[in-house]
């Protein structure tokens, strides 16, 4: 079979199937050329999810006849006037996207420059490309994308329904719109308005602040923190969720280069390693972050719909990223989202066939009247219920005399008891703290042993007798060939016959944990290192395996100046808000909210 040359339409054709996936994918293309033209007001209407109809005004500059017929054209831009690769200002550069539009659907062009006696129009239908026709329009351009797909019918059967397509048109106006608070949006569908956001009125970060909460939440906005770090060329600055508000899916982390929304598995994988420590197993962080490097840094020619770049030093921009997040992360010190309190109370408050209110006449469908405090022997049941309890599970002293103002003034208030031998009840000034010991405790130990390993050598303790431990022979040998970076961490293990080790030192700060059963756990933890796992987040993952066997378990009583002690080192130490598993350590809650849980206010 001899080779020919593809014919022109056919080309475009096979271009849109790159560039224009869905409806989606011919709004972000029409919306960053008007990004790029100036326009400080961006309208999108769009029918049956786009399939029937987008149209796309702006107030840009608009185009001139000449270059509203070169606009249609493949390959043609305004965007590379020097033609360099490497020095790209812009969203919209390829030229690709207008002709691959109009060579599946029927597209019109409507634009007017502010100094022009006219407007000019064009029509591409099915990649036919009609004259340019004047027209009256006000300064700016409209585009409109009427029958998408109806020149490829195949490519209609891999869209989804029109509500789907409608909501991942809203889903990416939404992204566009968090980097370019200055611009007003609005998109409208069959059944009414979808998004509205008004111009913020500039482009600083107070104005990105106002966006990102329009589009993120309030919620978002309450529990996030600011990042604004500068290494080498590149600058990091946005908003960080804490530790403590996560999300379930890893949509909530929203990445920009430049300006430019990207999905990039670089910048992902940072984030997510910045936050190891503090986001539980299956659950991710929310994050709204703005990467600025100079164009010869990044190449964002490496994806046909410019969703993915590549960095020329990537090692520059994680460390970049990691680094800030866990600074902005340690800033916070101890404190925690506020939707652990409110978990906490939607947990505690009564509900009732879906309603929130608390009614009397209300009674649950296995409600047994011989339960009831009015039933007859509830007080005599109840009374010995309350005999069998036994003796408290903390200093009774404690609650002897009232805390002073100044104990209760402390963000964490004045430890009154201990319930369970668990759990640490604390009085502030306006609430209440409820403190899980070992989850704190876990915190503090990981903490300081990350100190020491940062300043200098851990400090080791000698056992008196070296713990031997039988081990199947690959897991001791996994062991003994870490052994160097173990005595770095103040773990002294040597080779003890076949499959077995023997323990001499303990880091000193873990005093006399059970070493058996740290050994074993330690080799769990070697499990999930991989081959990506940088090498300080592999020491980390020791450090966290040694904390937690060291801290205060579950079940100890202490003592009320013990409770108070943990209190005070909670509240100077990073992070101490969630555990090394990313679970909280403690939940506050005010009296307002409790005044509600009991109906009182």
């Amino acid at each position: 079979m001899s080779i020919r040359r593809l014919d022109p339409i056919l080309i475009d054709r096979i271009a849109a199937g790159e560039v224009v996936e869905r409806p989606a994918s011919a709004v972000k293309e029409i919306v960053e050329n008007a990004i790029d033209a100036g326009a400080t007001r961006i309208e999108i209407v769009i029918e049956e999810g786009g399939r029937r109809l987008i149209r796309v005004t702006d107030n840009g500059s608009g185009m001139s006849a000449e270059d509203v017929a070169l606009a249609v054209e493949r390959h043609a831009t305004s965007k590379l006037p020097d033609g360099d690769l490497l020095a790209i200002h812009t969203l919209g550069f390829r030229g690709e996207a207008l002709p691959s539009i109009g060579s599946v659907a029927r597209l019109s062009i409507t634009t007017r420059r502010d100094d022009a006696s006219h407007g000019s129009s064009i029509l591409v239908d099915a990649g036919i490309k009609h004259e340019v026709k004047p027209a009256a329009f006000e300064r700016g351009t409209r585009v409109e994308v009427a029958d998408l797909f109806y020149a490829t019918p195949a490519r209609l059967k891999f869209l989804k329904t029109d509500r789907a397509e409608a909501q991942a048109v809203a889903d990416m106006i939404k992204r566009i719109a968090m980097a370019h608070p200055h611009i007003r949006f609005t998109l409208s569908h069959d059944s009414g308005t979808l998004i509205d956001y008004p111009d913020e009125g500039s482009n600083d970060a107070a104005a990105l602040a106002r966006r990102i909460g329009r589009i993120m939440g309030k919620e978002f906005t309450d529990n996030a923190l600011s990042v604004d770090a500068i290494r080498e060329e590149a600058r990091l600055y946005g908003l960080a969720g804490l530790g403590t508000y996560h999300r379930p899916t890893a949509n909530a982390a929203h990445l920009f280069v430049n300006g430019r929304p990207v999905r990039d598995r670089v910048l992902v994988g940072a984030i997510k390693a910045a936050y190891q420590d503090h986001v539980p197993n299956g659950r991710h962080p929310a994050a709204a972050l703005f990467i600025e490097v100079p164009s010869h840094l990044v190449d964002v020619n490496v994806h046909p719909a410019k969703s993915e770049v590549r960095f020329r030093d990537p090692g520059l921009i994680r460390g970049l990223i990691i680094g800030s997040i866990r600074d902005a992360l340690a800033g916070a010190g101890h404190r925690a989202s506020s939707t652990v309190a409110s978990r906490t109370l939607d947990a505690l408050r009564p509900h009732s066939g879906g309603s929130t209110s608390y009614s009397p006449q209300a009674r649950p469908a296995n409600w047994d009247w011989q339960q009831s405090p009015a039933s007859p022997g509830f007080a005599e049941s109840a009374q010995a219920s309350f005999d069998s309890l036994g003796t408290p599970s903390a200093d009774p002293r404690i609650l002897s005399t009232e805390p002073s103002v100044t104990d209760t003034a402390y963000p964490l208030g004045a430890a009154r008891a201990q319930l369970h031998g668990t759990y640490i009840v604390a009085q502030t000034n306006n609430g209440i703290v409820l403190v899980d010991q070992h989850a704190a405790h876990e915190r503090l130990v990981y903490e300081r042993l990350k100190r020491e390993r940062a300043t200098r050598a851990i400090a080791r303790q000698m056992l008196l007798i070296p713990a031997v431990i039988d081990l199947d022979p690959s897991d001791a040998q996994k062991l003994i060939d870490r052994a160097a970076v173990l005595a770095e961490l103040g773990l002294i293990i040597e080779p003890f016959g076949q499959g077995a080790i023997a323990v001499s030192e303990v880091p000193a700060a873990l005093g006399d944990s059970d070493v058996p059963a740290l050994i074993h756990d330690l080799i769990d933890s070697m499990e999930e290192w991989g081959t990506t796992l940088a090498l300080e987040d592999r020491l980390d993952h020791v450090l966290a395996t040694f904390a937690c066997h060291h801290s205060v378990r579950a079940g100890r009583r202490l003592r009320p100046e013990e409770m108070d002690a943990l209190l005070r080192e909670m509240e100077a130490t990073p992070n101490s808000g969630q555990c090394n598993h990313g679970r909280p350590t403690y939940v506050e809650l005010k009296l307002s909210d409790i005044e509600r849980l009991f109906g009182r206010s």
